[in-house]
C-alpha cells in the first residue's frame, strides 16, 4: 500500500537515508505546463534546516523529472519524479538500531516485516512526505488551471498557544514567517515557547489547517468514496497525524442541530448562497462549492534526547536516548504536505467526477 488515489495515482518509494526518494503520478491529463522550477517553492516550505525551529538536516531537494513530461507539458503517461538524498547521517542511528523507541514504528515495522531500516526511521520517515509534495505541486497547478482551485494551509495551533485568527489567516503572514503561522504579531511568542521546548530536550504537537476555495458542487461520491472520507483517510496517512476534522469537526458534539444546519438562501448565480459553512463544504460526501475546511492534530514527535526506558529487540529493557537531527515540532513543516495531500484527493475525486458524470449539469 504505497500508493494511492484511483484515477490519478500516486506511489511514493525510497526510505530515510537510502540514495534517493522518488514518486510515480500516473492518471495525470495531457498537455499541464510542467518545469523543475515549479516544484522549488513547495520543497523549500517543507524543508528541514530553513530556521533553528525544525531539523538542521540540510537536503537539497532538486527534482529530477525522469518520464511523463516532454518539451514542458504532461503527455498522459505516468511521471516520474526523484530526489537524490544528499545530507543522511546514519551514524546518529547505530546505537539504537537493535532498540525499539517508544512513540515510533520502530517495533510496528519489526513486528509485520521481521526486519526494519534503522536509519532515521527508514520508510516510516517524514523525509517519504517530500514526494507527497512535488506530486501536489502537479495537483494544485492542475486544478487551478482547470477549476480556479486553490488549497492553502497555516498552523492555527503550536503546543499551548492558539491562533489569534484561526478562522481568518491572513495569507501575507502565514507565507512570511517560518511557522506558517496566520498573524504575525504572535511570531515572537511562538520564537520564545520553541527556543525555551528546545533547550528542554522535549516536543510539542501542533494544528494544521487546510482551506481549498473555488471546488465546485457536485465532487465526492455518495458512500465508499465520499469526499470526506477520502481526504480523512490520505491526510491520516501523513507521518504523526492524529485525528482529522472536516468543518467544525469534533465541535458539533455540543452543538444544536438548529445551529450546525447551513441555511441556504438564493443565489445570484444560481446556486444556492449558504449563512454558515459548520459542514466544511461537504454533505453526504460529496462537496457543496463552499469553501472546504478540514483540521488535523499533530502528535509531539517522540525523538527526544531526554532518555526513556524500552525494550530491544530480544526483549531486554535498555535505556534509549536518541541523537541526530529532529523536529521539537513536525508540525511546523506539515502546511505544504497537508496542501499536497488535499489537492490530491481534489484532483482525484475531479477526475472521477468528469468520467462519471462527465457535462452533467445540476438545474441548480
Amino acid at each position: 500500500m504505497n500508493t494511492f488515489g484511483h484515477l490519478l495515482r500516486v506511489t511514493t518509494f525510497g526510505e530515510s537515508h537510502g540514495p534517493a526518494i522518488g514518486c510515480v503520478v500516473d492518471g495525470c491529463p495531457p498537455g499541464l505546463p510542467i518545469a523543475i522550477e515549479d516544484f522549488a517553492r513547495d520543497l523549500e516550505r517543507r524543508a528541514t534546516g530553513r530556521s533553528r525551529h525544525t531539523s538542521q538536516r540540510r537536503e537539497a531537494d532538486e527534482v529530477e523529472i525522469l518520464s511523463g513530461v516532454y518539451e514542458g507539458v504532461t503527455t498522459g503517461t505516468p511521471i516520474a519524479l526523484l530526489i537524490r538524498n544528499t545530507d543522511a547521517r546514519s551514524k546518529d542511528y547505530a546505537a539504537i538500531a537493535k532498540q525499539f523507541r517508544p512513540g515510533h514504528a520502530d517495533y510496528t515495522y519489526q513486528a509485520k516485516y521481521g526486519i526494519r531500516d534503522p536509519r532515521g526511521g527508514g520508510r516510516s520517515s517524514a523525509r517519504e512526505t517530500t514526494m507527497r509534495v512535488a506530486a501536489g505541486v502537479i495537483a494544485k497547478k492542475w486544478l487551478a488551471q482547470a477549476f480556479g482551485v486553490e488549497v492553502r494551509g497555516y498552523l492555527s495551533q503550536l503546543g499551548e498557544i492558539r491562533s489569534s485568527r484561526p478562522d481568518m489567516p491572513d495569507w501575507l503572514d502565514v507565507e512570511s514567517n517560518p511557522f506558517f503561522w496566520p498573524d504575525a504579531t504572535q511570531v515572537p511568542e511562538l520564537e520564545a515557547y520553541m527556543d525555551a521546548l528546545r533547550k528542554s530536550g522535549d516536543s510539542v504537537g501542533a494544528r494544521v489547517e487546510v482551506v481549498a476555495t473555488g471546488v465546485p458542487p457536485g465532487w465526492g461520491e455518495p458512500i465508499y468514496g465520499k469526499l470526506d472520507a477520502e481526504l480523512a483517510a490520505t491526510l491520516m496517512s501523513i507521518n504523526a497525524v492524529k485525528g482529522v476534522e472536516i468543518g467544525d469537526g469534533f465541535d458539533v458534539v455540543a452543538m444544536h442541530g438548529s445551529l450546525h444546519r447551513d441555511v441556504m438562501r438564493p443565489g445570484a448565480d444560481g446556486r444556492p448562497d449558504f449563512e454558515t459553512n459548520h459542514a466544511g463544504g461537504i454533505l453526504g460526501g460529496i462537496s457543496t462549492g463552499q469553501p472546504l475546511r478540514c483540521s488535523i492534530a499533530f502528535k509531539p514527535t517522540s525523538s527526544l534526547r531526554l532518555p526513556v526506558e524500552s525494550l530491544d529487540v530480544d526483549g531486554n529493557v535498555v535505556e534509549v536516548v536518541t541523537t541526530g537531527r529532529h523536529d521539537p515540532c513536525v508540525g511546523i513543516r506539515a502546511t505544504p504536505i497537508c496542501e499536497a495531500m488535499v489537492a490530491l484527493v481534489l484532483m482525484d475525486q475531479a477526475l472521477r467526477h468528469r468520467g462519471q458524470c462527465g457535462d452533467a449539469v445540476s438545474k441548480r
